[in-house]
């Protein structure tokens, strides 16, 4: 059995490599993709979802056809109609072309990264990174745990934007005619950045206050330290995984509504809404049809929200009670579709407790 190496040697692996001073040895950032790619299967497995006609018949052009478990190999891609799609773990995710292979692409890339990072973190860590030796004091003078907590947050963003600086006169310099190694000190100090950045990213929460996505947080150093084209595979898989976490969350929103009267006509919505989530979230900002499948991303979550229980004749008082936490529990259960989708990455934990929170709701509908 292949033991994976500790995450702080992955990391240390993966910016020797970035840096040119050593060439990626086995075990290291390549392992690591490749055990993601493999725990997508699992992530999959405890879904179960047919092809949703809402995909073409609801949301504009005609998809893939779902295959059959293992019977299509990763990485397949197809075009239907002027869309490119290519296959991870019995998902389809639009495809798009790779940025060439250059330091102002890397740069591009990191820049869109960090900012996508920053917008879906909880507010106040972006720190300029030439406050980066006042945040690290603070942080290290602090005490209070859930005050060390932010200030680890806001080290974080810290480091980013540091990095970020770094690799902008790297860029600037070589425009200029000036070559830099990847043994470059600058580049040395870069990858160090973003390492220590990622390794405080599991105290940076999302927007919400629910759980870090030290996933998300990680992208700018995936970017820094990956060959280009396989930095977009990675996140054509990361896609594939969050296509599956909302199709869970939608699946245990059915289970626990779609056999109560009071929620008459809510699976077809349900269906609608994770179809237009899916969507969302293989979709670029940058792509036209963005303006299609954002506006329906955002209706088909506000017309869920809208649909209200109708209590049955003869329903006692606490019955109410009960109905009003279903709907709220419908709500939340939107939100956190939405805040998957929008980053673009799983939320794991959080869907944990939405799961735990649902089963309750169920045994309590069950009494009325």
């Amino acid at each position: 059995m292949t033991i994976a190496p500790p995450k702080s040697q992955v990391l240390r692996d993966a910016v020797s490599v970035a840096t040119g001073t050593t060439a990626a040895p086995p075990g290291t950032v390549a392992d690591a993709d490749a055990a993601r790619r493999a725990a997508t299967d699992a992530a999959v497995q405890s879904v179960t979802r047919e092809d949703d006609p809402s995909d073409a018949v609801l949301l504009g052009p005609s998809r893939p056809p779902k295959p059959p478990k293992e019977s299509l190999a990763n990485g397949a891609r197809r075009v239907i109609g002027d869309t490119e799609y290519i296959h991870f773990h019995g998902y389809w995710v639009r495809w798009y072309e790779p940025l060439p292979e250059s330091l102002v692409s890397r740069k591009t890339l990191i820049d869109h990264l960090t900012r996508r990072a920053f917008h879906h973190t909880e507010p106040g860590i972006n720190t300029p990174g030439d406050r980066l030796e006042l945040a690290r004091a603070v942080w290290e003078a602090q005490t209070e745990p859930s005050m060390k907590r932010v200030n680890a947050a806001m080290l974080a963003g810290a480091l980013f934007n540091r990095a970020t600086d770094i690799f902008t006169a790297i860029v600037e310099l070589e425009e200029k005619g000036v070559r830099i190694s990847r043994s470059n000190e600058l580049m040395k100090a870069c990858g160090d950045c973003f390492k220590e950045a990622l390794e405080l990213g599991t105290d940076v929460r999302h927007f919400s206050g629910e759980e870090g996505i030290d996933e998300l947080w990680g992208e700018p150093f995936r970017a820094f330290t990956l060959p280009i084209v396989a930095y977009y595979e990675s996140r054509f898989i990361k896609v594939a995984q969050t296509m599956a976490n909302i199709d869970q969350i939608a699946t245990t929103l059915q289970a626990t509504f779609g056999g109560r009267p009071e929620f008459a006509g809510l699976v077809p919505q349900i269906d609608v809404f994770a179809a237009a989530a899916r969507q969302e979230c293989e979709t670029m900002k940058s792509d036209d049809s963005i303006f299609e499948i954002w506006p329906r991303f955002v209706a088909a979550g506000e017309s869920l929200a809208a649909i209200p229980p109708i209590p049955l004749p003869g329903c006692r008082p606490e019955c109410h009670y009960v109905l009003e936490e279903a709907h709220n529990t419908l709500c939340a259960g939107r939100d956190l579709i939405n805040w998957v989708a929008r980053a673009r990455v799983p939320m794991p934990r959080s869907t944990k407790l939405f799961i735990a929170r649902c089963e309750s709701l169920a045994a309590r509908l069950a009494t009325c």
